[in-house]
């Protein structure tokens, strides 16, 4: 992750030099889920949670209409699967190659790439015979149910840009790495979600 987040580094310092960088701010509601699987079980996806994806977005130039879009959001994920509630918290830096063409008076925004994800903080919320029960998602508290901080998988990214600097945008986050700290019997653990966004660039 420290590699990550000093490439990231790199890549500001380096737009900062070019005069068409376009930072920004965005937030919006996040949906998201959890694909489980273990050993001769089919995969298991979790009911939807709402949460939160807001934070800084830079857009680096690399050619007319083409940028590398990046940043430091903070991304809510989770969900829930009967009688447990997942919440779960990451710093995410995305690098998406983005394709940012004139239309109307504004500019569409298409972008895909990767994007690595280091988590701050979870839970699993369980009421059992009414009393509430909460262990650490990223602590050894949790047994086998223990996650790994370090997530990274495929975003996607679809919005609009107003020549006032108002964006209103789609995303989504495909989960590749499995996030179970212990694999044995084949366990997998996958974090999939989708939101809408509201920014300003500037």
């Amino acid at each position: 992750m420290k590699k990550v987040l000093l490439a990231v580094a790199g890549l500001l310092i380096a737009g900062v030099s070019f005069g068409q960088t376009k930072w920004g701010i965005i937030a919006g509601p996040q949906f998201s889920s959890f694909t489980t699987k273990a050993d001769n079980v089919s995969k298991e996806t979790s009911d939807l949670t709402t949460n939160l994806r807001a934070g800084i977005t830079v857009d680096i130039p690399l050619a007319e209409e083409f940028y590398i879009g990046t940043g430091l959001l903070y991304s809510g994920r989770g969900g829930k699967e009967s009688p447990v509630k997942v919440n779960l918290s990451y710093l995410q830096v995305p690098v998406n190659f983005l394709f940012k063409p004139e239309v109307g008076t504004g500019k569409l925004n298409l972008g895909v790439g990767p994007y690595f994800a280091y988590g701050v903080g979870g839970k699993y919320k369980a009421t059992i015979n009414n009393v509430e029960v909460t262990t650490k998602a990223f602590d050894d508290e949790a047994g086998t149910g223990k996650l790994k901080k370090f997530d990274a998988g495929l975003g996607i990214v679809a919005g609009y840009e107003l020549p006032v600097g108002l964006y209103l945008g789609l995303n989504a986050d495909l989960g590749l790495v499995n996030a179970y700290d212990n694999t044995d019997n084949g366990r997998s653990w996958k974090n999939t979600s989708f939101g809408v966004s509201v920014g300003y660039k500037f």
